[in-house]
């Protein structure tokens, strides 16, 4: 089995350098979208009888004593009036064919004799016809180009190419020997095992070795991210698999799995590890918009090589600032840079949606599937929202009557095509609008709008054509006009190729504005099929309970394995204290504000330090901190606001270093600091959560139970109950982080006490007591806190 799989355009992209030629960035979805419809409408456009298109190609190749598999796919294959067999490659680019660079056009050919190569050796031909049909976008214009080539002069072509390519692969095969034999010797980078991790690594490591998919509950404390990243590594060392991509929803997580994989390089791991930035983060502030401008952009591929062989050569762990570095010492773009790079190393830090997201991931490594990679999915629980997110995408006719009344001034021919084309979608979605809203201001269809996505893709096409032409200085600021439309016109018939029975149509009116909606209900299957990429998956997380709920909406049910670990700390370092005393839903939370500030006074009247109080939503913060404030003048306070900068999050946190004046935090369930944040001993000793989490009331949240109830018979519990709970859950963990924490989590609403939530306790919480007065929550907390007075990290 081939230890490495290497995509065939990757191979031509690797070996064919000699020209100025500018990488194709792999998220340039639009142009993507377009060429795909291209190759489309050609593919379908062939009468041969035994036309066959998107032929799998494969072919494996041998450096040294690693294998490597070639794979790719031909546009189209069939057998000519000859009887020769001809194989066809389609390009697509607005440039003519005349300014191509020679670079470019080798690389065309180059693509497509390797086709025709391996299609002579797969059905021993004695030769081929070789097409490469290349379409001018700008004009529509097609130019047909076609050579015969024996199958022996075929051969000779690509064993040229790979003398070229065999330095790279040599470079991955060094890299991979030198991993391995590091591997051998490794040891845990620690002393010893914390409660549990070893049987978690365990776990982990025969998750692999089956090539299961295991959903773990891990409690904070257990070692996560070392728990997953040492047995898969060792797996590597195994050859069980050859690459990991650790998959993570923050940029706090990302920099827990860096440190892990300098944790075990300092035990003498020799592997390459990459983080991926996002583009838009990573570009440097002196790149011009235009790529024919950048000079980290011109010939590149002439720089690329060297650039890789100095960073490969010098850096184990590659991190955004050693990108950055070699990038600016190189003159290479630097998000092109780190995925090239990713290509040579052997554990991936990126993004969900690098493997998740249908627009943005990454097709290198995910066009097919490849049983020599694994995923590690840290924090799982914030897969099904974001997941859903990346099937969800909303359109509104102000997009469209704001970009008509901005193109007023802007004259010509192709320009007032591209006005009725506009003109035609607003007249669409208001023509939809009084057929759907005529006595209601909301309403969701099980069927996608096709009248819609019509003439979104004439739009689309007409856009296009305009676009072709290179635009004049004066008319410059109208494409830059146009652009973000567009892209947001072909993203919408793009997610529009998923819909299913899994979604609904949105369409509402709102202070005039026309809103339409493609609205994912369920991403569960696609979630599924990516993760198919891999030989197989670990999702973890603090809080992955009820774990068949997780397991249904990431598309786990009837092929995973599931484990939950016990929490490595002493539960009697951690109260936990249901008050029952306030109801906090929302025709009572005027009339019980009383109590709750009475609630939390106690709470830290109890023992001077730092606190954070979590509240469902701003509106119901702002209340409590007014009363709250008022009650206890004296108490400094910080409050989270809506959209706060890094700086402000920052500022925020700094309240809580150890050893000043005590500090209360207000901030919102689920929001970015109920998860992620690490304050440790003193600087946090309590948390008190007003609510049992549920979102607000909406007419999408609705929809999600509804479409449960049928699917699965737990409608508001798949809805509203679980998510508002595993915030609640993620909350309460911000208090003990280590094995000398001691603290306080008030969980403040009667509803806590009933079954419907107690029973979602986890078992380091079964020792829940509950208050139902002032007094006894008093009685509680001094019996804790007493039981606490000589902890050296709380005095």
């Amino acid at each position: 089995m081939a230890h490495n799989r290497i995509g065939i355009r990757e191979f031509v992209e690797l070996t064919v350098r000699t020209g100025d030629l500018n990488p194709i960035t792999s998220n340039s979805n639009n142009t993507a979208i377009i060429g795909s419809q291209i190759h489309r409408k050609l593919q379908a456009a062939h009468q041969e009888s035994d036309y066959e298109k998107e032929v799998y190609l494969k072919t494996t190749v041998t450096v040294g004593d690693e294998d490597y598999q070639l794979e790719g796919r031909a546009d189209g294959v069939w057998t000519d009036d000859d009887k020769t067999l001809t194989v066809e490659e389609i390009k697509t680019s607005a440039r003519p064919w005349e300014e191509c660079t020679p670079n470019t056009k080798d690389r065309y050919w180059a693509q497509a004799r390797i086709y025709g190569h391996l299609l002579c050796q797969q059905r021993h031909l004695d030769r081929a016809n070789i097409t490469l049909v290349y379409v001018q976008t700008s004009t529509d214009t097609i130019s047909r180009f076609t050579e015969t080539k024996t199958a022996a002069e075929l051969a000779v072509d690509f064993a040229d190419l790979l003398t070229e390519f065999t330095d790279w692969l040599k470079l991955r095969s060094d890299i991979i020997k030198r991993r391995n034999m590091s591997i051998d010797k490794l040891d845990f980078p620690f002393p010893q095992y914390r409660a549990g991790q070893h049987e978690f690594a365990a776990a982990v490591y025969k998750a692999i070795y089956s090539s299961a998919r295991l959903f773990v509950q891990a409690p904070t404390g257990t070692g996560k991210t070392i728990s997953t990243l040492f047995p898969t590594v060792k797996a590597m060392g195994s050859g069980l698999i050859q690459r990991v991509f650790y998959l993570t929803a923050k940029q706090s997580t990302r920099r827990v799995a860096e440190q892990a994989m300098a944790l075990m390089a300092g035990s003498g791991l020799k592997a390459k590890s990459i983080t991926l930035t996002a583009k838009d983060t990573i570009t440097f502030a002196d790149e011009p918009d235009d790529p024919s401008q950048n000079p980290y952009m011109l010939g590149y591929y002439d720089r690329l090589k060297p650039a890789l062989h100095d960073l490969l050569a010098h850096e184990d762990q590659i991190t955004r600032s050693v990108i950055e570095t070699y990038a600016r010492k190189h003159t290479v773009d630097p998000f092109e840079f780190s995925l090239d790079a990713s290509l040579f190393c052997d554990v991936i830090i990126c993004d969900y949606n690098y493997l998740f997201d249908p627009l943005v991931f990454l097709q290198r490594f995910f066009s097919d599937a490849d049983d020599r990679q694994f995923f590690l999915v840290d924090e799982a629980h914030n897969l099904v929202s974001r997941a859903r997110d990346m099937y969800t995408v909303s359109i509104t006719d102000h997009d469209f009557t704001n970009l008509k009344q901005a193109l007023i001034p802007y004259k010509g021919a192709a320009l007032t095509k591209l006005r009725r084309a506009v003109t035609r979608i607003i007249n669409t979605m208001t023509a939809v609008a009084d057929q759907r809203l005529a006595s209601q201001p909301l309403v969701f269809d099980e069927a996608p709008l096709d009248e819609l996505t019509n003439v979104l893709a004439k739009f689309t096409e007409v856009v296009h054509d305009w676009l072709a032409e290179p635009p004049t200085p004066s008319l410059q600021p109208a494409v830059d006009l146009v652009l973000p439309v567009f892209f947001l016109a072909n993203q919408y018939l793009r997610i529009g190729d998923f819909y299913d029975e899994t979604f609904k149509t949105e369409i509402a009116k709102d202070h005039g504005v026309i809103l339409v909606k493609e609205l994912c209900l369920d991403p569960s299957h696609f979630v599924d099929a990516s993760l198919k990429k891999g030989r197989g998956a670990v999702l973890f997380s603090a809080t992955l309970s009820p774990m068949p709920y997780f397991q249904k909406l990431l598309g786990g049910v009837d092929n995973s394995l599931t484990y939950a670990l016990p929490s490595p700390f002493d539960p009697k370092n951690q109260a936990v204290i249901v008050d029952a005393s306030v109801n906090t839903t929302y025709r009572r939370r005027e009339q019980d504000l009383p109590q709750l500030i009475a609630s939390l006074t106690t709470l830290v009247s109890a023992k001077k330090g730092h606190y954070l109080f979590f509240f469902p939503s701003y509106a119901y913060l702002k209340m409590a901190y007014d009363a709250f404030t008022a009650a206890n003048p004296t108490l400094k306070t910080c409050v989270q606001e809506n959209a706060m900068t890094e700086a402000d999050r920052q500022a925020f946190l700094d309240h809580f270093k150890a050893g000043e004046d005590s500090v209360i935090g207000f901030a919102v369930l689920g929001g970015i600091f109920a998860e992620g944040i690490d304050l440790r001993g003193a600087q946090l000793i309590g948390v008190a959560i007003v609510s049992v989490g549920l979102p607000g009331l909406n007419a999408e949240t609705d929809q999600l139970r509804d479409y449960f109830d049928h699917s699965a018979g737990q409608g508001f519990a798949y809805a509203y109950q679980l998510p508002g709970f595993n915030n609640v859950l993620q909350a309460g963990g911000r208090v003990i982080r280590g094995a000398n924490d001691v603290g306080v989590i008030l969980l403040i609403d009667e509803r806590f006490v009933t079954p419907r939530y107690a029973r979602l306790f986890p078992d380091h919480w079964t020792h829940a007591q509950v208050s139902y007065n002032t007094n006894q929550l008093a009685q509680l907390l001094t019996h804790f806190w007493e039981a606490h007075h000589e902890d050296p990290a709380h005095t």
